[in-house]
């Protein structure tokens, strides 16, 4: 067996943890290093999972590591000068999301990544969530036809802000946050849109941004898809943190439970069956799915890096998902639908 691709990590934050498991699980890489700016914090994190080498600056990471890729596990402010930074290196470079805060941001990175002949994924593990995949095989299966509306909905009451504080002082929350999850399982699932019409409310008290929104889009194939997100939903159970889907089609219509059953609707039957993802060994309810979606995600990467694969999803690719959450927050400032090719085109991002 060949030598693992050597990897570090940078940020060793809440959800960078489930990162560094999903790593151990992914055959043929291994982190050699981990850095985050709080030297306690990247020493207790190298402790936790026996990284020999930690540091609290990353250009002297890389420079010493010469790693064959590097994870961007950070907040979305400092991403262009990280992933600039390792790219800088000759690392193939994973980008945690939001990939940025501006389509400007997004682009220079793109560009970089192009330049430097290095591939640059971006950390979007729900489209690695079994349901999702799931669905994807029974839509290129024909299972329902053509497709002609779909529904996704993440709607919970569960506490985000208790391990993650930063989220009730951030501007933008509901759509950056989650919605690009959301907007990118849609093209995963359906292809590119054409335009998108959102509106948004703020919730809970005291927090900075929306907690809640619902868009609809249109796709090139004439589709047209119904995406809510809600923080501030009372449920029981609580259905945190699962995505229910309905798609329609021609001949039938799928449905993702929150249950995770995946029903198949057609000739006036019920078909279903189970696609709950197992609970890694690292892992625990109701996490399991995200948790299971990251080693996913993360054995791709090692795929990208054997040329194996194409990134999934790539830089170039998630651009287009980060305009249309700049499109979204257009629509709900102005009420009207946008379209994502002249907003892109206008420059105005």
């Amino acid at each position: 067996m060949s030598d693992p691709y050597r990897g570090v990590l940078i940020g060793c934050g809440f959800f960078a943890r489930n990162h560094m498991h999903g790593w151990a699980d992914a055959n043929g890489a291994a982190i050699v290093a981990v850095c985050d700016r709080e030297r306690a914090k990247a020493e207790a994190f190298a402790a936790d999972f026996g990284i020999a080498r930690f540091y609290t600056d990353a250009a002297e990471m890389l420079a010493a590591e010469t790693p064959d890729f590097a994870d961007v596990a950070t907040t979305v402010e400092t991403h262009r000068p990280l992933v600039e930074l390792c790219l800088g290196h000759g690392a193939a470079t994973v980008c945690q999301k939001p990939f940025a805060e501006t389509h400007a941001d997004g682009k220079a990175m793109v560009d970089a990544a192009e330049a430097a002949g290095k591939p640059l994924i971006i950390h979007e593990n729900f489209r690695w969530q079994r349901p999702f995949m799931a669905l994807k095989e029974r839509l290129e299966a024909g299972d329902i036809g053509a497709p002609t509306f779909a529904r996704l909905a993440f709607r919970h009451g569960y506490d985000v802000y208790a391990n993650q504080p930063y989220l009730a002082k951030t501007e933008r929350f509901a759509i950056m946050d989650v919605g690009l999850h959301l907007f990118d399982v849609d093209r995963f699932l359906l292809g590119d849109v054409v335009d998108i019409h959102c509106r948004t409310q703020s919730i809970k008290p005291g927090i900075a941004g929306e907690d809640a929104f619902i868009a609809t889009v249109r796709h090139e194939s004439g589709v047209v898809a119904s995406i809510e997100c809600s923080f501030a939903s009372k449920i029981a159970p609580d259905p945190f943190p699962q995505t229910l889907v309905w798609l329609e089609g021609t001949e039938g219509t799928l449905e993702v439970t929150g249950d995770y059953r995946l029903r198949l609707h057609r000739n006036g039957t019920v078909q279903e069956r189970d696609v709950e993802p197992d609970v890694p060994a690292w892992g625990a309810a109701p996490w399991h799915a995200v948790q299971a979606s990251v080693a996913a995600f993360e054995a791709h990467v090692v795929d990208v890096l054997a040329g194996r694969a194409a990134p999934q999803p790539s830089g170039a690719h998630n651009l287009t998902t980060l305009a249309m959450a700049l499109a979204a927050y257009r629509s709900a400032e102005t009420g009207s639908a946008v379209n994502i090719n002249e907003f892109v085109a206008g420059g105005a991002l």
